[in-house]
């Protein structure tokens, strides 16, 4: 039987007799129909004429001091870089990739008939210990959080984190239902990521889907400010046609630039100094006007080199000693989106973004399929992790799909099945999230005194014996808004500030500061602004 089994090609659209054919944009996402690009698109015509050798001009420091009034962010806004991969359709997270168990924590061990439907078959289930050495072959914590060690999500991360680095990341899982196949799980935490100050020196938000969250997933409708709409990234030319500083650069130098801007903002300056009854909304005008060409020096001081922003000419993400060769980074649409994603965020020109990747409806009565494009969206979070630590920046990156699925039992022994279940159908009672941490000045340290107070704030909830989410046993189990506030709340924990969480979201529906701190995963990593 396993001689005539259908295994999808990793860009193959996933064909389900038992949906309806695609009819929406998530539809197509979901099943794969659309995905990342597949050439590399060249720098901006900007790179015919600046000088890539040239310096960096420094705003002068009168100007310099005009930023903040003018509403120019810093890089960052001083908080933790945030991104979110959205799996569109359904993808398997909980047990064949990060593990969950009972109340005790990931390691409160669930029955095999449980893990069975989790894709894990007897013989591969967490609690077997190997009789040599007396621990489990199958449970991998070299990034805090526990992994199935066959977890296709956790290799494809080992490919691209190097050794050295995993001791600094930690993380946490949350076992929490949503529904299969649909768009409508406001799942997307941006817009509170935002609101908690995350922002950045160029953009608020990205994502790479032309949508009011950025992503597959919706916001929640309580936290969209439409004034804060992502704008959409998934290539390199998406990044580098940001910015364009006009002809000056091209006549002269990028220092000249800046400093004939630097002249035109003093000189109107001047100019509109002596206007007064003239105009009637002087001050407004006079604002509006000197912030203009502080803005444009800014803008042409930090970017008339239009390389500096073009994640295909970043060493760090692409080339000989980068995180993707040449060749991947020029075959594969993905990393191409999540280099994009991560040149902006993780440098501090965008305060979060979102990663959607099509394709994880992939319950095609294969193993293979499932797992090459988990490994694929592993490579992806891997990156990130690296990048970040490449920068020496912290990160929290957080995962989610609408909905997941199951398996009934049956094994795919081929190369790319490794002898695991089968992915049979839909099953929302499997899903979860989680969000990995990555600190630069050391492991993330979870909340608690002791390993059982530790267990129980790395897994916030946890799943009946059978694999199915105990939906009593977190505010966010069985809903998604809720879900989101517990990943706002984890993030500004992060940075000492979940104190200020019932400020900010005074209709949240998290209960009480105890209920609070027993959904915050671990102490602060920054303190308030870094």
């Amino acid at each position: 039987m396993n001689k005539n089994k259908k295994h999808f090609a990793l860009n193959e659209p996933l064909r389900h007799a038992c949906h309806a054919k695609p009819m929406t944009r998530r539809d197509f996402i979901a099943q794969g129909f659309m995905a990342g690009v597949g050439t590399v698109c060249s720098g901006s015509i900007l790179s015919l004429f600046a000088n890539p050798g040239k310096a960096y001009a420094s705003l002068s420091p009168d100007l310099e001091a005009l930023k903040s009034s003018c509403g120019i962010a810093s890089q960052g806004a001083g908080k933790i870089p945030f991104i979110v991969f959205d799996l569109a359709g359904g993808a398997n997270i909980a047990g064949s990739n990060v593990l969950v168990g009972g109340r005790g924590g990931q390691l409160d061990f669930l029955s095999t008939a449980g893990y069975s439907k989790l894709g894990i078959p007897g013989d591969m289930v967490p609690p077997i210990a190997n009789p040599t050495t007396g621990l489990s072959d199958f449970i991998n914590t070299e990034l805090g959080l526990a992994f199935h060690a066959d977890s296709a999500f956790l290799r494809g991360i080992q490919d691209k984190f190097s050794i050295t680095n995993r001791a600094n990341v930690n993380g946490a899982v949350i076992p929490a239902r949503s529904e299969n196949d649909t768009g409508n799980n406001p799942h997307n935490p941006m817009y509170g990521i935002n609101k908690v100050g995350a922002d950045g020196s160029l953009l608020t938000l990205i994502g790479s889907r032309n949508s009011d969250s950025g992503g597959n997933s919706m916001a929640p409708a309580m936290m969209i400010d439409p004034s804060k709409r992502p704008t959409k990234i998934d290539r390199p030319s998406d990044v580098t046609g940001l910015v364009d500083t006009g002809d000056l650069v091209g006549l002269l130098s990028q220092q000249d630039s800046v400093a004939v801007m630097e002249s035109i903002q003093r000189i109107s300056a001047m100019k509109l100094g002596k206007v007064n009854s003239q105009i009637t909304t002087d001050d407004v005008l006079k604002d509006m006007v000197n912030c203009g060409y502080v803005k444009s020096a800014d803008i042409t001081d930090r970017f008339g080199d239009p390389s500096t922003l073009n994640p295909s000419l970043d060493s760090d993400l692409v080339g000989d000693n980068g995180i993707f060769s040449a060749q991947e980074f020029a075959s594969e649409g993905e990393f191409q989106k999540t280099a994009s994603m991560l040149k902006l965020v993780v440098n501090g020109y965008a305060g979060a973004g979102t990663i959607t990747m099509g394709g994880f409806d992939y319950h095609t009565s294969d193993r293979a399929t499932g797992e090459s494009r988990d490994l694929r969206a592993g490579r992806c979070m891997g990156a990130c992790l690296e990048y970040a630590a490449r920068k020496g920046v912290p990160l929290m990156m957080y995962v989610c799909s609408d909905g997941s699925v199951a398996s009934n039992g049956m094994i795919d022994d081929s190369l790319n099945g490794r002898g695991k279940g089968v992915w049979s159908g839909d099953n929302s009672s499997t899903a979860a999230s989680f969000f990995l941490v990555y600190n630069p000045n050391g492991t993330p340290q979870l909340i608690g005194n002791t390993t059982d107070q530790q267990a129980k704030h790395q897994q916030i909830g946890y799943m009946r014996s059978d694999a199915s989410v105990e939906t009593a046993s977190s505010p966010a189990a069985n809903n998604v808004n809720l879900l989101v506030e517990t990943v706002i709340l984890n993030y500004m924990a992060l940075h000492g500030e979940q104190g200020q969480f019932a400020s900010l979201f005074p209709r949240h529906g998290l209960g009480n500061s105890a209920l609070l701190d027993s959904l915050t995963a671990f102490e602060p990593i920054v303190s308030g602004v870094m």
